[in-house]
This record gives structure tokens, C-alpha cells and sequence, in this order.
């Protein structure tokens, strides 16, 4: 049987209330009282109960964690970065799964169901639309990998997709390339259409290099093979920039199938800088996505709001920057 707080009272010579305000964070409590009961509690292997605390203090310590994502690779390190983040500060995370959910009023029925005190929600597809639910229900929440907004309703981190896309048109032009295309991920999603309106109006500028857009029905290995290979079998760009790694891994594998090469016959660059990318036996050139850095801010910005829920709403963008490897030819003596 698990040791209860009046046991530890009873053992410690103290009042039950002297024991639930030791382990009550901010809770008034002399120094010798602390020191008897922290004593008494070591000695009965006493652990407080966190769902008993949460009826005393009004807070569950649970954050809702959602994504729709989990198909893609890179969002076990943003899971793994998440989770540890929040327990280290003492948080309880509760992973949700929104892949198949379209109605954003049912998911924030769902997380009041577990009495969550904030929502962080960790998706670059997922409409904006689920971030507003939570913020129009009053639900402290951080869209992380979210879509830039001068004048948000919510928090936002994430990076400008925009630019990353011009980004990727600038290191395809100072190549050389004359042809050059966009496989992006699903249409809908907001990171797809911004790094695609980024990637096209750098290539405004240069009007000699043809460009050609396509799209994944996911960002996932399989739809960057699958849309890679339809791809091929028309007449195809001299080089791609792929919505994110996992889809330019998958048309890498296509390429690979077709009897071409990487970067001798098609160029690729990708976009995450996930751990797989810099395998030696893929070696992909891509734009580095700061995920630790927008974990940690989005973090901070949740536990800033459990004491000010009312705090005003900032978008905080960070900087990407490009990773060479050897997916793309060298620089063009001209660049």
C-alpha cells in the first residue's frame, strides 16, 4: 500500500496541512517543519500524489502535446526534445495524435476532458485553425512550427517558410541549373504553400531558368517516392527543392530506381536538416531547421503563460540556414 500524507503528518509530529504545503510549490512553510517532513518522508518512501495536488492548487501540470505528423521521422527528435523539456521543468506532457481530425472544436472538447493548462501544438500542417480553437477557448496555447504572423492571436515559433524558399531558389541559381522544380508536401498545408511562394518569386528574377511545381499527398518517404517517380517519367527538372528531408529521401530512392544519379543526372536540396541527412550514404544538402531552439522557446513561452495566461501574444522567428553535403553540383564559377 502506497504511504499516505497523514501517515507522514503522524510519523513527523506535524499537521496534514503542514505536509501538503512542504510539497506545494510557493507554499508557506517554516525551515524545520520542511526539514522534519522531508525527513519522515524519506524514511516512509513517501512520493505526493500529483493528481490529489492538482484538486489543491487548481493545475493539473498536464500540457497537451498535438501533432498530426508522426509519419515523419523528424518529429521523433521534435517528440523526444519536447517531452524532456517539459518534465525537466516539472510539466507532464500528453501526447495527441490529431492526424485524422478536421474539427478543431472536438479536439479542444477532448483536451478540457483531461483538464490540460496549456496546449502546445507541434505541426507545420495542421490548419491554424486548431490553434485558434484553443486560443478562443481561453486555453494558454504555442503554435510551434507554425505559420509567421506580424500580429498574432496566439504564440507562434517557428521559421519564415518564405524565405527558406527563396533560399532554396538562391542556392539552385548560383548552381547553374536552368530547370528546376518544387515537390512540396500536401497543397494545404501553410508550410507548403509558403516555401513554394517563397521559391517562385526569387526565380521572378531570373526569368531564363524554368520552373515546374508538384506536390506529395504527405510529407513522407513513400509520397516523395511515389510523386518522384510519376515525375520521371515526363520531362523532368535538373533539380528539385523538396518540401522537407524525408521527401527528398524518397525521391532520392526513385531517382535511384529509375538508373539515375544524385547529383550527376538530378539535383536535390531538402529542407529539416534531420538526423538521416547527414548519413554518409545520403549526404543531403539541405536547409537547417533550428528544432531545438523552437522546442526551448515554445517551452518557455508555456511555462511564462501558466502564471500570465493573459500574456501578449508574439511570434518568434528564427534564422535557417543552408547545410552543403553532396546532392547538389558545386557552385557555378559565375556564383
Amino acid at each position: 500500500m502506497a504511504v499516505t500524507l497523514k501517515e507522514v503528518a503522524e510519523h513527523a509530529g506535524v499537521s496534514r496541512s503542514a505536509v501538503s504545503r512542504t510539497f506545494t510549490p510557493g507554499a508557506s512553510v517554516s525551515d524545520k517543519t520542511r526539514r522534519k517532513v522531508e525527513k519522515s518522508a524519506r524514511e516512509l518512501g513517501y512520493s505526493p500524489n500529483a493528481l490529489a495536488s492538482s484538486l489543491t492548487t487548481g493545475r493539473t501540470k498536464l500540457i497537451g502535446l498535438i501533432s498530426n505528423n508522426f509519419h515523419n521521422p523528424v518529429f521523433l527528435t521534435v517528440f523526444d526534445q519536447f517531452t524532456r523539456g517539459l518534465q525537466n521543468r516539472g510539466l507532464r506532457p500528453l501526447l495527441v495524435n490529431l492526424t485524422d481530425e478536421t474539427d478543431p472544436a472536438a479536439s479542444v472538447r477532448m483536451l478540457r476532458q483531461y483538464s490540460v493548462d496549456a496546449v502546445i501544438v507541434a505541426s507545420s500542417t495542421l490548419s491554424p485553425a486548431f490553434s485558434q480553437a484553443f486560443h478562443d477557448a481561453r486555453m494558454p496555447v504555442v503554435n510551434s512550427f507554425g505559420r509567421f504572423s506580424s500580429a498574432p492571436d496566439f504564440h507562434i515559433v517557428g521559421i519564415d517558410n518564405v524565405e527558406c524558399g527563396r533560399m532554396a531558389a538562391r542556392t539552385l541559381v548560383a548552381r547553374g541549373y536552368s530547370h528546376v522544380g518544387f515537390l512540396g508536401g500536401p497543397e494545404h498545408a501553410t508550410s507548403t504553400q509558403d516555401r513554394m511562394a517563397g521559391f517562385l518569386a526569387e526565380l521572378q528574377a531570373h526569368p531564363s531558368v524554368r520552373v515546374t511545381t508538384s506536390f506529395a499527398a504527405a510529407y513522407s518517404f513513400d509520397a516523395g517516392r511515389a510523386e518522384m517517380t510519376r515525375l520521371l517519367q515526363q520531362p523532368y527538372a535538373e533539380a528539385y527543392f523538396c518540401g522537407d528531408d524525408v521527401l527528398s529521401i524518397g525521391a532520392m530512392s526513385a531517382i535511384a530506381d529509375a538508373g539515375l544519379s544524385v547529383p550527376g543526372d538530378i539535383g536535390i536540396i531538402g529542407l529539416n536538416d534531420m538526423e538521416i541527412a547527414g548519413w554518409a550514404n545520403i549526404a543531403l544538402t539541405t536547409i537547417r531547421q533550428p528544432i531545438t531552439e523552437i522546442v526551448e522557446s515554445s517551452i518557455e513561452l508555456v511555462v511564462a503563460m501558466l502564471d500570465k495566461p493573459d500574456r501578449y501574444p508574439e511570434a518568434r522567428i528564427f534564422p535557417c540556414r543552408l547545410i552543403e553535403r553532396k546532392t547538389l553540383r558545386p557552385l557555378s564559377p559565375e556564383a
